[in-house]
């Protein structure tokens, strides 16, 4: 697509999972932000500009207008107990303060947010509620929500919720994304180095940390993944021992996934590059968007919005 559709910021960027999905429908990214300096460093590599620093540190007046603000923000607690709404702020000192003050300085047309499926029912649901009045009561948008697991397009169970708001009321409706029923095997490298078989000091304390847990009655331990089927969420702690998606080996232990491997569970183009360590890698996937779930999002917006331009062209 050569023509540009809608200009869009990308907050809270990481490694650019979002700006992926969005400029693949037209639209173009007019200013990012991040602060970890790895992720910026496999940002550049593959946007070829370099993400502005903490949005903090950054007025509104050095962000460009856009159409479309987009962001995977932390969810840090908000303080609310014992707060009355008023002066006090219960946004203030949080990241999503961040969204809300651009969101009412630069005004775009609509935005995209995404973040953990507890959101919703973090501190009892009111969390929720205040991110829902500031966005739709105090700044004056329509706001559309939904809990999408990415299992239908990638083979892992990740659940995030998403919120997409319009300045103007449009008919928008979430995509029914349908069941491709990806495979695990799918993603894996046929050939792989012997330094992601687990060593056996490793495999012996995963597994009697497993039977601990398990004769306790709790449910936690590792997750040997089915290749036939679909894996557990990848988090960024992979890299400390990759308990949650462990391959199995004939033969030998089970192994870590490798980060090209990663790139793929998360949704990422063959040709994206990796050039960070192993670590960092794990930490930038596991902290990223399922590109495929969010560029579903991201086409039913463009559309909503194309066809809210012809009503009033």
């Amino acid at each position: 697509m050569n023509d540009v559709r809608y200009t869009f910021i990308d907050l809270f960027a990481g490694i650019g999972g979002i700006r992926q999905a969005f400029e693949s429908t037209g639209c173009k990214c007019i200013f990012s932000s991040e602060w970890n300096k790895f992720a910026c460093d496999t940002y550049e590599l593959n946007f070829h500009s370099r993400p502005h620093g903490d949005i903090t540190k950054i007025p509104s007046s050095e962000i460009p207008d856009h159409d479309i603000l987009v962001g995977g923000f932390p969810c840090q607690p908000f303080s609310i107990s014992g707060k009355k709404y008023g002066f006090e702020d219960p946004a203030q000192g949080t990241l999503f303060f961040e969204i809300k003050r651009i969101l009412k300085d630069k005004q775009p047309r609509a935005f995209l947010l995404e973040n953990v499926k507890y959101l919703e029912h973090h501190d009892g649901g009111r969390t929720f509620k205040v991110i829902m009045r500031i966005l739709e009561n105090e700044l004056g948008y329509s706001v559309f929500h939904q809990v999408i697991d990415a299992q239908k397009l990638v083979p892992q169970h990740r659940e995030r919720i998403y919120l997409v708001g319009f300045k103007q009321w449009v008919p928008f409706k979430f995509t029914d994304i349908t069941d491709h029923k990806p495979r695990f095997s799918e993603i894996l490298e046929p050939k792989v180095d012997n330094k992601y078989t687990l060593t056996d000091n490793t495999w012996k304390f995963l597994q009697a940390y497993a039977a601990k847990h398990k004769a306790a009655g709790n449910g936690f331990g590792f997750g040997m993944t089915n290749p036939d089927g679909v894996s557990r969420t990848l988090s960024a702690r992979y890299y400390k021992d990759g308990s949650e998606i462990l391959i199995p080996q004939e033969g030998k232990n089970p192994r870590r996934m490798t980060p090209r491997e990663c790139a793929r569970l998360m949704g990422f183009s063959e040709n994206f590059k990796i050039e960070v360590s192993d670590t960092q890698a794990y930490r930038q996937f596991g902290n990223s968007v399922v590109v495929p779930v969010v560029s579903t999002i991201a086409k039913a917006m463009v559309k909503t919005m194309m066809e809210d331009d012809k009503d009033f062209s």
